[in-house]
């Protein structure tokens, strides 16, 4: 992806994840920002209220599904129950990966 270019000005795909498990209080927010950072993923993630990570994605396929994996391991003080994806089709994140606050 070129850098600045916004999500969607290449072939690219854009993802919506919810992670459920013991996957607060354990890093998984801060890993996955850093891993999103490495794959050079735009998009954000944070914790929910009901104990839940959300996340989505933007990249080229490739990064995109390496992020997914990951995100079914997660660090290893997690416990991933399981992760729901589907496509997004809320605002598309126009540059690097950030964490949000919790809703």
């Amino acid at each position: 992806m070129a850098a600045g270019a916004p999500c969607g000005y290449f072939h690219e795909m854009l993802l919506h994840l919810r992670i459920y498990g013991r996957v607060q209080g354990v890093g998984f927010r801060h890993y996955l920002t850093r891993a999103a950072r490495q794959l050079g993923l735009y998009g954000w993630v944070r914790n929910r209220s009901d104990g839940s990570v959300e996340a989505v994605a933007c990249g080229s396929e490739e990064a995109v599904q390496q992020l997914l994996a990951w995100s079914q391991r997660g660090p290893s003080a997690a416990f991933v129950e399981r992760v729901e994806s589907q496509p997004w089709e809320g605002e598309t994140p126009k540059a690097d990966f950030v964490q949000r606050s919790t809703i």
